[in-house]
C-alpha cells in the first residue's frame, strides 16, 4: 500500500528550482518547473551523484559529477554516462502542502 507524505510547501518551493528531501530513508529531488512540481530519486544511476545539486535546463537535470542527464518529469536517462533511469514519484498538492507518494513498509 502506498501513502502520500508531506515534503514541502508551495511557499518553500516558490523561490527555488530544486530541493532534496528525505522520505522513509530515500533521498528525493523535488523540482519546481514553472510552478509544476515533480519528484525523482536524488541519486544518479551512473555514479551516485546528487541530482538536487545539478543544473536544470529544458526540463532535464544534469548530474554535477559526470554530466548524466535525466528528464525531470519521468526520470528517464537521456545522456551518457547515465543509461539507467531514476525512479519518478507521484505527487500531489493539497492546499499549500506538496506530498510525495511512497510505498508503505
Amino acid at each position: 500500500m502506498s501513502t502520500f507524505i508531506k515534503v514541502a510547501t508551495r511557499q518553500e518551493m516558490s523561490g527555488q528550482g530544486c530541493k532534496c528531501v528525505e522520505v522513509e530513508g530515500r533521498r528525493i529531488a523535488l523540482f519546481n518547473l514553472d510552478g509544476e512540481f515533480h519528484a525523482i530519486d536524488d541519486t544518479c544511476t551512473h555514479s551516485g551523484g546528487p541530482l538536487s545539486e545539478g543544473t536544470v535546463e529544458d526540463g532535464e537535470v544534469e548530474c554535477p559529477w559526470h554530466g548524466g542527464r535525466f528528464k525531470i518529469t519521468s526520470g528517464e536517462a537521456t545522456c551518457p554516462p547515465a543509461y539507467e533511469n531514476v525512479r519518478h514519484y507521484n505527487l500531489r498538492v493539497m492546499g499549500e502542502d506538496i506530498e510525495v507518494e511512497v510505498e508503505g513498509r
